[in-house]
């Protein structure tokens, strides 16, 4: 096999695949090739709160003997990835970013942990996250924030900042992420990369340290939708440990991807774009000039008539806040000062909402998920912008932050549809653009299909971070 080195780019997971499965790469050569990156960038990057290097040896030297032998699992055998470091892993510390759980070891993996190992995927450590996937990025805790590879100076996006971060780097080829306002989708926004939040359900969440029950949603994150059907073929399943786990027939994801998209209905919601809140004007064109390029794919574009943005804000906050405050409430008695500032100032003035405030809320998810399929009614996906704009400088707290316009992300997580979010752009200063691809419930498929037929059609993917080429200079010396 090979030298993992003469790649000009680090392969797609797709790509490395195809390579491993003809013997034309090995495992451990593409290991070695990503803890060189590692140890080439990270310091600047701080993607990762642990590397796993003698674990990851140990797991590619494995893989290689097992495909000699024949044995080959599928398309994430010998694959590096990383795990956002609220993922449990048996044996292996798993921190949520947080002094609270600076020591803690689990003694068991989170059933995606564990699939992903018998996938064949060889972990290459974990990755840094905000506080208790909440807030960010914050500097008073025991490791610093994850940067973006685009410009160090800001933010990565969050709360799966690690992930974006890495993958965008190229230090591994595929991550996880959770979701539950949009901390899979400002990240893969913010650092080009792409990113899927499943219909609530699809993926179990046992084992991975939650924010809040109703919202959370688990996920795949990687360079390219195509990496990322082929990552939640692995992680998809019920599972009856998870109260929220839904028992549905997975597809086949991969083989759902398409080249056009002849007969697709897009309905693109305008009102978000221009309304009370409306995005900065290269989104907007970035969006629009997205929506073009379905239409000459063979989509057929119409306006959307979805709920007001802040419509989903007010929801969206009470039950992230009160059922975080249920999660934390016996700690942050004990162990306040332990928390980040961040942390204690979000989530402690929840001690004061009361459960009538609770359950109006979820009375409102439930009338907005009924109002949003109204809307979607005809049409076979939504498409709008992922956040407002570019990535933001990183910058210490501020109480109002998440009060000052309601996310762009929100709404699916209370409505529970499943996103592919995407690169649709630069702006001028570089800065990479992402929107959100929304299918109908358990309509992953179809989402991730639009996607991809829109990722294939542009030339996005050809460009990489500073970081990136950083990187591959020096790891071909």
């Amino acid at each position: 096999m090979n030298d993992a080195t003469r790649f000009e780019t680090v392969p797609t997971i797709a790509e490395a695949s195809r390579l491993i499965e003809t013997r034309a790469l090995s495992p451990v050569e593409l290991t070695e090739l990503c803890l060189k990156r590692i140890g080439a960038v990270d310091a600047r990057l701080n993607s990762f709160l642990l590397v796993t290097e003698t674990l990851a040896r140990k797991t590619a030297k494995r893989a290689e003997a097992e495909i000699a032998a024949g044995r080959r699992r599928g398309p994430l055998h010998g694959i590096p990835i990383g795990l956002k470091d609220i993922y449990s892993t048996k044996g292996i510390r798993t921190t949520a970013h947080s002094k609270v759980l600076a020591e803690h070891v689990p003694d068991k993996d989170a059933v995606v942990t564990a699939k992903l190992a018998k996938a064949g995927t060889v972990l290459l450590g974990k990755l840094s996250t905000h506080e208790f996937a909440i807030g960010g990025p914050s500097f008073d805790l025991p490791w610093p924030p994850a940067r973006n590879p685009w410009n160090t100076e800001l933010s990565p996006g969050g709360s799966s900042s690690g992930s974006g971060a890495a993958i965008a780097a190229g230090l591994v080829l595929g991550a996880t992420g959770s979701d539950t306002g949009g901390s899979i989708r400002s990240p893969a926004t913010f650092c080009a990369i792409a990113g899927v939040k499943p219909t609530y359900g699809l993926v179990s969440r046992s084992g991975i340290l939650p924010l809040a029950f109703t919202l959370d949603h688990a996920g795949p994150m990687a360079w390219t939708v195509e990496d990322c059907a082929i990552l939640l073929q692995a992680m998809a399943g019920h599972d009856k440990a998870d109260p929220g786990s839904a028992k549905v027939k997975i597809p086949d994801f991969r083989a759902a991807l398409r080249q056009d998209l002849k007969g697709v209905r897009v309905g693109v919601i305008n009102r978000w774009h221009e309304g009370e809140h409306p995005v900065e004007p290269e989104m907007k064109q970035a969006v629009e000039a997205a929506a073009e390029t379905m239409r000459g794919l063979g989509a057929e574009i119409r306006d959307v008539a979805m709920p007001g943005l802040a419509d989903f804000a007010p929801a969206g906050r009470v039950i992230i806040l009160t059922e975080a405050f249920a999660v934390h409430q016996k700690t942050l008695q004990s162990r306040y000062n332990d928390y980040g500032e961040r942390f204690r100032a979000s989530v402690t003035p929840a001690a004061l909402f009361s459960a009538a405030d609770h359950m109006q809320a979820i009375r409102a998810r439930r009338q907005l998920i009924e109002r949003t399929a109204e809307a979607m009614a005809g049409i076979d996906v939504m498409v709008v912008a992922a956040a407002p704009g570019p990535a933001t400088k990183m910058v210490g707290f501020d109480p109002d932050a998440a009060f000052k316009r309601p996310l762009l992300t929100m709404p699916f997580n209370l409505t529970g549809l499943p996103v592919a979010t995407v690169c649709c752009g630069f702006t001028g200063s570089n800065l990479p653009l992402g929107m959100q691809v929304v299918g109908h419930p358990f309509g992953d498929a179809t989402a991730m299909a639009v996607a991809h037929a829109y990722e294939r059609a542009t030339s996005w993917r050809s460009r990489r971070p500073p970081l990136f080429a950083e990187a591959s200079a020096q790891t071909a010396r």
